[in-house]
């Protein structure tokens, strides 16, 4: 088969290459300079800005893994659009999408995601769209794993009573790597624990993890952001804060269970504590 992955030596992409080439697999891993690629497999040259760049790629594929990189939504605009014209023009057989946990369908008017998930519906390719809601990996920033080390208390911006689907790259990887070889299974597969984890459950996964007691304690956004800030700087950290505190006015966010991957595939998502130690921590 040829399996083409963007964003194969980041956090969703690498997973899920990996997981495809110990299934004895060759996954092409699409990056800028293959020259300086280092993974399993091999890899090909592609310009995100560039629609010829992916259609040469996609050429005579079996499938395509792609989601929108981090970025302004300016460029992610940009980079939905270039995929969609060359997913119109190559035809690959299959394309499985991550919405990476950006919405799409929702009011407000139309984004980068709904370029991407609408105009790929529009070519007729057969598509999976893989819908997580927030990773558990967002749990190891520095800020948060050092409470956690320090003083036994993890904190994070989400209020006490909020239920959350979390899940983790590693189980988006199982999941994309089912529908690439399952093109039977179409449409959107919802992705994270059922039902959601509150932040004492988290707590309870590190606590049997690290076999020491953990507490969870509610962060204020605008405080997490104080934090993130020196990371990504002002303009990362404010959509991230916003995101928290639109969380805040929700009542949860918990994926559909008749469309979850544990109804459409039999996947279930792993614990926290079996996330923990599926990655050494």
């Amino acid at each position: 088969m040829k399996i083409i992955i963007h964003g194969a030596t980041g956090a969703q992409g690498a997973p899920v290459l990996n997981a495809l080439h110990a299934q004895g697999l060759s996954p092409i891993a699409a990056v800028r300079d293959p020259s300086n690629y280092a993974g399993a497999g091999q890899a090909t040259a592609v310009d995100m800005s560039s629609v010829e760049s992916l259609v040469t790629a996609y050429a005579g594929a079996d499938a395509i893994f792609v989601h929108l990189p981090v970025g302004p939504a300016e460029v992610q605009q940009q980079h939905a659009e270039v995929i969609v014209e060359a997913v119109g023009r190559a035809l690959p057989a299959r394309v499985v999408v991550s919405t990476s946990g950006y919405p799409f369908g929702a009011p407000g008017g139309p984004s980068a995601m709904d370029t991407l998930v609408d105009g790929l519906r529009a070519t007729g390719v057969s598509l999976a769209i893989v819908a997580p809601k927030l990773f558990l990996e967002n749990l190891l920033l520095p800020m948060v794993s050092a409470g956690v080390a320090s003083e036994g208390v993890l904190r994070y911006p989400i209020r006490e009573d909020y239920a959350i689907s979390w899940s983790s790259h590693l189980d988006i990887a199982d999941v994309v790597t089912r529908l690439i070889q399952s093109d039977d299974v179409t449409g959107v597969i919802e992705v994270g624990a059922f039902p959601g984890l509150l932040g004492k459950d988290l707590a309870a996964g590190f606590s049997t993890h690290r076999g020491k007691d953990v507490a969870f304690e509610a962060q204020t956004p605008d405080a997490f952001g104080a934090e993130i800030i020196p990371l990504f700087g002002e303009a990362g950290a404010t959509p991230v804060v916003d995101s928290y505190r639109w969380r805040a006015t929700q009542p949860d966010e918990v994926i559909n269970n008749e469309a979850s991957a544990q109804s459409r595939l039999a996947l279930h998502p792993r614990s926290v504590a079996d996330w923990l130690n599926d990655i050494s921590v």
